[in-house]
């Protein structure tokens, strides 16, 4: 008993101490240290972040893509969060000795484990496994409902020409996106394709003809939600050979929660199932 005693002390003054200038490099990390409560703590982040609010007006280190080891070492952090790979970045922040913790969130079990790094990295375990519980509870609910109703082949376009059906860039199954889709009820109509985001032709998908298209290319892009829903699924309504045009059945997401995987998936399923609801009463009522 005293040896296991010792041994918890021990770990406990060798623990790192809880770090009180954090710097996001990335909008899931972002919005992960806002979930666990972290977010009075957090004094930078890329460019991209926007969410929650309070994260614009942080001050920026860069964007997503190149963070600024020289920015953030400017706001002298004693714990930086970047995206697992991002050697050049890591290197450099060991250089000037800033601690940080590396993760990846490529899948939707990459996010629990997201969620649980960056939870014991801000001293918030107990606040990570809550986080995750009900997360998983939400899925596991809309997962049920969902598997009552018929299944629905769904085309997930990520890219494209602006305002043309050339250059398509599809998800496939082995992708966040597609694991998102098959707990809101739907069936990657790229099932087959072992490449994660193929580049795909029209006659493509008029071969395929799935049930409805989730069009997902401006996102990011600022302006008028409506309006850039409504300017993703025009290109496609005059092509009557489709099922999902001919039926109304083409959708335009913008939500940035699906290309943000971290504490908002629920709402990105979400997001994913009231359209594909739609489908089905469509269905019903034919």
């Amino acid at each position: 008993m005293k040896r296991a005693l010792l041994a918890v002390l021990l770990l406990a003054l060798c623990a790192p101490a809880q770090p009180k200038r954090i710097v996001s490099t990335f909008p899931s990390a972002t919005e992960t240290l806002f979930a666990l409560g972290a977010g009075d703590r957090v004094v930078g982040v890329s460019t991209y972040c926007r969410y929650p609010p309070a994260a614009l007006t942080l001050p920026k280190v860069g964007s997503y893509m190149k963070p600024d080891a020289e920015k953030i070492a400017l706001l002298r952090p004693d714990l930086v969060v970047v995206e697992k790979g991002n050697t050049a970045l890591e290197d450099r922040l060991a250089a000037l000795h800033i601690r940080y913790v590396d993760v990846q969130y490529r899948s939707l079990a990459d996010v629990f484990t997201m969620i649980r790094d960056i939870g014991a990295a801000v001293r918030a375990p107990a606040r990570a496994e809550s986080v995750n519980n009900e997360i998983r509870s939400q899925l596991d609910s809309i997962r049920g409902e969902s598997a009552a109703s018929p299944r629905l082949t769904v085309l997930l376009v990520v890219g494209r020409t602006p305002g043309l059906l050339t250059n398509l860039v599809v998800a496939g199954p082995s992708t966040y996106l597609s694991e998102l889709l098959e707990i809101a009820g739907g069936v990657n109509a790229m099932k087959d394709i072992a490449i994660p985001y193929p580049h795909i032709s029209l006659e493509t998908v008029v071969r395929l003809n799935p049930d409805a298209i989730l069009d997902m290319s401006m996102m990011g892009e600022s302006g008028d939600p409506a309006v850039r829903e409504d300017g993703l699924r025009h290109p496609w309504l005059s092509h009557r050979e489709l099922a999902a045009a001919a039926n109304g059945d083409v959708f335009g997401l913008t939500s940035e929660t699906l290309v943000t995987p971290g504490p908002r998936v629920v709402e990105a399923v979400s997001e994913i199932r009231s359209r594909l609801r739609i489908v089905l009463s469509r269905k019903g009522r034919r």
